[in-house]
């Protein structure tokens, strides 16, 4: 997805047509189509002969891409969990593993990366119909996703959570004080921020619901603005919905409790658990 949203933009700004691209890799329009909205695998000569084709000479943006097409070739490790992962959802963690940056706003949930094993599992079973086996799958999976901010070069985590997503009593109460508690630890470290949406804010500009936007260190690729919906998800990386994304999610934090008070919100509604 990374690679194909930035061989649009040097497409485009080549005013070269997809046709055209499509016969420079011996191809056509429509494969180029799904190049670049991120539906198929890239050949390393393909990509090579487009950069030829849009005039991208320097050597450095070169090798970057390149080796975006050798990463975009690999079978990730949240492929083991295929059985438990929605096709809709793939693109994420694989966006997930990539990112140096991740901001948030969740209303319903506690974020995944800073779930518990028993609030993960407890999220798990709210789904109908759903076997013991997969749940302890998807619970696996969850967790193993957590690694990014515990790696060498940590991904930095900068959510806001809604108040409402930390009175729901998912789990029971033991779960709750647990993953309260977890929250509190989590946002001590250097590379996560938390922050606590109360309700006394009122309304705010991601009141229209949850939000994850991902930022990657090269500076050649775009930023992606990821929303989950039910059984779908919507990826955005267009500049004119991305900024946007990224002027609500400083809106937001800027409505929300500092991380300090933050952290004692969370003791105080740990108390009322």
């Amino acid at each position: 997805m990374l690679l194909g949203a930035r061989l649009r933009r040097l497409r485009q700004a080549a005013g070269v047509t997809r046709d055209r691209a499509g016969n420079a890799i011996r191809s056509s329009g429509s494969k180029i189509s799904r190049l670049e909205l991120g539906r198929t695998g890239f050949k390393q000569r393909d990509v090579s002969d487009l950069l030829t084709l849009y005039g991208v000479g320097d050597d450095a943006e070169r090798d970057v891409l390149l080796g975006l097409a050798q990463q975009a070739n690999l079978t990730g490790w949240w492929h083991a969990y295929a059985d438990v992962l929605p096709a809709w959802f793939e693109p994420y963690l694989g966006l997930e593993q990539a990112a140096s940056v991740i901001r948030g706003y969740e209303v319903g949930f506690v974020p995944g990366l800073l779930q518990t094993a028993d609030y993960a599992r407890a999220v798990a079973r709210l789904a109908d119909g759903v076997p013991e086996a997969q749940v302890e799958q998807r619970v696996t999976l969850r967790i193993h996703r957590q690694q990014v901010l515990h790696r060498p070069n940590p991904v930095h985590l900068w959510v806001v959570i809604d108040e409402t997503a930390l009175r729901r009593p998912l789990g029971g109460r033991t779960v709750m004080l647990e993953q309260v508690d977890h929250l509190i630890q989590m946002s001590r470290m250097g590379n996560v921020t938390v922050q606590v949406m109360p309700f006394s804010a009122g309304g705010h500009a991601a009141a229209g619901g949850q939000v994850t936007m991902l930022r990657f260190a090269e500076e050649l690729l775009p930023d992606v603005v990821y929303s989950e919906q039910l059984r779908s998800a919507i990826y955005l990386n267009k500049p004119a919905d991305t900024d946007h994304y990224w002027n609500v999610l400083n809106r937001v934090a800027t409505d929300a409790l500092p991380p300090d008070a933050s952290v004692q919100k969370l003791r105080r509604l740990a108390d009322l658990i």
